[in-house]
């Protein structure tokens, strides 16, 4: 029998939004080479592969070229498959082992909130080339294990950036997140993310980046909680709350698509 595998669009309520992920249920040892096959087939930004086991899930995100060390919308996507299709029981706390480290997700509200790391930055000098790949002044660079967090001076000038991919893939990280304040009610950040290096220029919603830009919004705006929208062409609404050293991030999702491998 094959493995079963799903396509959701995570951090939205209505398919064809937010961002897709391929979640991939094993039952059996595949090896990595494998399992960054079916990412590559999949070509979506993650493709998560789940073992589950009595005491919670063994879990590993692939992109369509390398594999990563966190990652925010395929691990919400995750626990919506398996509660939704049986695999835990629905409410269950889920416990997720992960190369960073255990996390955890529950249902709270209507919404699935992760139990994630705290990613803070630092300030730090911009890197050569950023500027001229973003195409926009940079009020504020800074650098966490993962990626680089520019802010830029209003939602409008992020809403128009047209970076340039191949300027931007040379910057040593994984990512670049680009965020400022929310001109619209209701919201009260922004951003966007990009990820040439790995394969990705854009990001569709970024949940792992939160991480990073709670702590930062936490230190500008003196709250600890969050509404953000990630303003990509898909669009995503990211609930943001920190508690001391984590950071818990809630969202909806949606299959759109079950499968099974040959």
């Amino acid at each position: 029998m094959g493995f079963k595998i799903f396509q959701v669009d995570a951090f939205t309520d209505r398919p064809f939004s937010g961002n897709p992920a391929a979640v991939c249920v094993v039952t059996a040892h595949r090896d990595d080479r494998w399992m960054q096959d079916v990412a590559r087939e999949m070509n979506l930004s993650e493709t998560a592969f789940l073992r589950v086991r009595p005491d919670g899930v063994d879990m590993r995100w692939f992109t369509p070229t390398t594999e990563v060390d966190l990652c925010g919308h395929a691990t919400l996507a995750s626990a919506h498959v398996l509660w939704e299709e049986g695999f835990v029981d629905r409410g269950e706390k889920i416990l997720f082992y992960t190369r960073s480290g255990t996390l955890s997700a529950e249902l709270k509200d209507g919404y699935i909130e992760l139990d994630f790391p705290r990613e803070q930055d630092e300030r730090t000098s911009a890197p050569a080339g950023l500027r001229d790949a973003l195409g926009a002044p940079l009020l504020y660079v800074g650098r966490n294990r993962f990626d680089y967090v520019v802010e830029v001076d209003s939602e409008e000038t992020l809403r128009g950036l047209r970076p340039d991919f191949a300027l931007l893939s040379r910057i040593p990280a994984r990512g670049v997140i680009v965020t400022a304040a929310s001109s619209a009610p209701g919201y009260d950040f922004v951003s966007r993310f990009f990820a040439p290096r790995l394969g990705i220029d854009e990001d569709p919603v970024t949940g792992s980046a939160h991480c990073c830009l709670g702590p930062f919004w936490q230190r500008r705006l003196d709250k600890d909680g969050f509404i953000a929208y990630q303003a990509s062409s898909r669009g995503g609404v990211v609930r943001v709350r920190i508690d001391g050293g984590r950071v818990f991030i809630g969202g909806q999702a949606v299959i759109v698509l079950r499968g099974e491998l040959a």
